[in-house]
């Protein structure tokens, strides 16, 4: 006996119904179960509202149906659909994330979809499993044990914490004229030449360029940024030795801040960035003269991030960099227009993280007295 479902729509399921519709944002099944039912609320037969929507009869049949005989929220879900019953049980769900996250197997760096698989069927009592199965509970756990991050560690202690806050405080401080902050960092770049000419870009068609390439070997660059004004230098040096660092800081105590009563230099740990590298390069009278003139800050050990000139040479390889130069001196042009061309339009860092945001965001990594004080 086919029975005949009708459909009466309260005044709420009516709104809530027509919001769905006018929202958008949802599957088209679900979509058109609603136009079923405002149809079928208003009156219309169940083939005229197949045309209208585009469905077979049966739907509109079924839709009614569990309207009728559920709620509102069993006509717009899908409803459960028959399937194998998971092979694994939770307790082996979690055996197999617990030997994912173990070492592998001797003689194997990492473990692979097959490996979890045999070792699942030695540790319970499946005569088989596939890899599928393996791969669907893995990422049901987020875990993809062929893969691997190489993450720096730092050790978060008194020294950390020190030297954290110190280069934080010189960055919220006031600007003085007198008393600059100078971030200060290297970075390598490669020479590298096309060994093809490149073929230019036209309309449809990018620019393309061969995949070889010819290395004319490398060059240093000393990336200077002022904390507290717009202005950054950048020197290009043939190595990263300790006589160039002094040279630099040389040029900031006399070309760059010749007014300045004291530079504070801000640089990680780098066994150049000392005052002996200015012994190495000058006479100890001028060697002392220009440290006289220099106060230097150091970031803590793993934690380059806390050098803002380390966004600075990001800017740089993204907007000046990022393509083949093997010309030295063509490499010098470039920079020193990006250079220009950037101080000019007073370009800055703006820096938000402060010592009270660390103090916030990782006080759990605090040394134990710290926290307690």
């Amino acid at each position: 006996m086919n029975v005949r479902y009708r459909v009466d729509l309260s005044q709420i399921e009516r709104t809530e119904l027509r919001a769905l519709l006018s929202s958008g944002k949802h599957a088209s099944r679900k979509l058109k179960r609603a136009q079923i039912l405002l149809a079928a609320d208003a009156g219309a037969g169940d083939e005229e509202i197949a045309r209208s929507v585009g469905v077979g009869g049966s739907t509109v049949y079924r839709i009614k149906r569990r309207f009728v005989e559920g709620n509102l929220e069993r006509a717009l879900s899908d409803e459960p659909r028959p399937g194998a019953e998971r092979k694994l049980t939770v307790k082996e769900e979690a055996l197999l994330v617990a030997t994912a996250c173990a070492s592998p197997p001797e003689g194997r760096a990492r473990w692979t979809l097959d490996l979890l698989a045999g070792a699942m069927v030695k540790l319970t009592e499946h005569k088989s499993l596939s890899h599928e199965t393996v791969r669907r509970r893995l990422a049901e756990n987020g875990l993809k044990p062929w893969r691997k991050d190489m993450w720096c560690i730092p050790q978060v202690d008194g020294e950390y914490v020190a030297r954290m806050e110190d280069v934080l405080d010189l960055y919220a401080e006031a600007p003085d004229p007198k008393r600059p902050v100078v971030c200060i960092d290297e970075s390598p770049v490669q020479l590298i030449g096309e060994a093809r000419q490149p073929i230019p870009a036209r309309p449809g068609q990018f620019e393309r360029y061969d995949y070889e390439y010819r290395r004319n070997g490398t060059v240093n660059l000393f990336v200077l940024l002022d904390v507290h004004r717009p202005w950054r230098k950048v020197k290009v040096t043939e190595r990263r030795a300790a006589e160039d660092y002094a040279r630099c800081m040389h040029d900031l105590v006399d070309i760059h801040y010749p007014d300045a009563e004291i530079i504070r230099v801000v640089q990680d740990n780098l066994s150049t960035h000392s005052a002996g590298a200015l012994y190495q390069a000058f006479p100890p009278a001028e060697a002392r003269r220009i440290l006289r003139r220099l106060e230097f800050h150091y970031t803590p050990k793993h934690a380059s991030w806390l050098n803002m000139v380390e966004i600075e040479i990001g800017v740089l390889r993204g907007q000046c960099l990022d393509r083949r130069i093997d010309d030295p001196k063509r490499l010098r042009r470039e920079i020193a227009a990006w250079e220009r061309k950037r101080n000019a339009a007073r370009s800055r860092i703006k820096w938000m993280f402060t010592t009270d945001k660390a103090r916030a965001k990782m006080g759990r990594a605090y040394p134990a007295a710290s926290k307690e004080s």
